[in-house]
């Protein structure tokens, strides 16, 4: 699940490096966009809708963000990843666990995320409506690149 989450993290910032396949030629010998660039360019319209709808000088903060609106996908990621953990584990077993101790402030003591697959409030999960809503993985903040080493 963390790669998962990590790469779509990657999707979102537009930092992925996995271009998909190659270009097809249709009947007219032209070639089609892939998978890839339609979800990019569906990205830059949802985005572009998310820039449109700014107010109160927010929209000050991305005026040099060009129209991939890097800055704003960031900013949104940041904001929204731990949304995403949720929705990639609310299936989850409730004894779901990751596979690494990391929640909790100290590194020596850290815990490991054992409902859902989330750090509980009582090991450093966020205050709350739940008692566990702690993304438990930084892997969306490892380049990419590095992350492959490790699978490989």
């Amino acid at each position: 699940i963390a790669r998962s989450f990590a790469n779509i993290g990657d999707i979102v910032r537009g930092r992925d490096l996995y271009f998909g396949k190659r270009k097809k030629k249709n009947k007219n010998g032209k070639e089609t966009e892939t998978e890839r660039e339609k979800l990019e360019q569906k990205l830059k319209e949802i985005f572009k809708k998310i820039h449109g709808n700014l107010r109160n000088g927010v929209k000050d903060r991305y005026t040099n963000d060009g129209d991939n609106y890097f800055q704003l996908r960031e900013d949104w990621w940041y904001a929204n990843r731990e949304t995403v953990w949720k929705a990639l584990t609310c299936e989850a077993p409730n004894n779901a666990k990751y596979f690494r101790q990391t929640c909790g402030s100290n590194a020596k003591a850290a815990t490991q995320a054992s409902h859902k697959c989330r750090c509980t409030k009582s090991s450093g999960g966020k205050p709350g409506k739940n008692e566990t809503d702690q993304v438990p993985t930084y892997f969306d903040y490892v380049p990419q690149f590095l992350r492959w080493f490790e699978e490989w």
